[in-house]
């Protein structure tokens, strides 16, 4: 397990009993790294969605625990938001709540010079994903490797 990789457990681990009173869950926790600055976010979700007073209460909670703990030696800024509406969909649990929505994929590396896909999530496991493209009625499945894959998201539809 990397650095990063613990500080993220550590942290879900603190954040847990503080959402599980409030009826949220954890979406996802990140530890990186973009210019100069480390940023610990968690992302938090409930059924009818998080507010901004969620975010605080749970913001202030978990920077407390934090402070208390204090594993993380580096100077960092802490984020605790929702994962909007064109979440990444990281984890096993965020395809299977996602079955039968539209995703937008994008590839490490082109296939047919394409990087960027979109469709239904019809289906995945360990190693793949399949979507089904194409209009209603005229979708046909394609499916990625999951190692090929840079990034799942849902679609946002304007």
């Amino acid at each position: 397990m990397s650095r990063h990789e613990d500080y993220e457990a550590r942290t879900e681990e603190l954040l847990l009993p503080i959402v599980e009173k409030m009826g949220i869950e954890i979406y996802d926790v990140e530890y990186v790294k973009e210019g100069g600055n480390f940023f610990l976010r968690a992302y938090i979700d409930k059924p009818e969605g998080v507010n901004i007073s969620d975010c605080e209460t749970v913001s202030r909670a978990l920077s407390d625990q934090l402070d208390e703990k204090d594993f993380i030696p580096d100077a960092y800024i802490l984020e605790v938001s929702s994962p909007g509406l064109g979440r990444t969909l990281k984890k096993d649990k965020h395809l299977q709540k996602s079955l039968g929505q539209e995703v937008e994929i994008r590839l490490f590396k082109p296939l047919e010079k394409c990087r960027d896909f979109s469709g239904i999530l019809q289906s995945f496991d360990g190693d793949a994903v399949t979507i089904l493209e194409g209009e209603e009625g005229k979708r046909k499945p394609r499916t990625f490797a999951r190692k090929d894959i840079a990034l799942i998201r849902l679609a946002l539809d304007f």
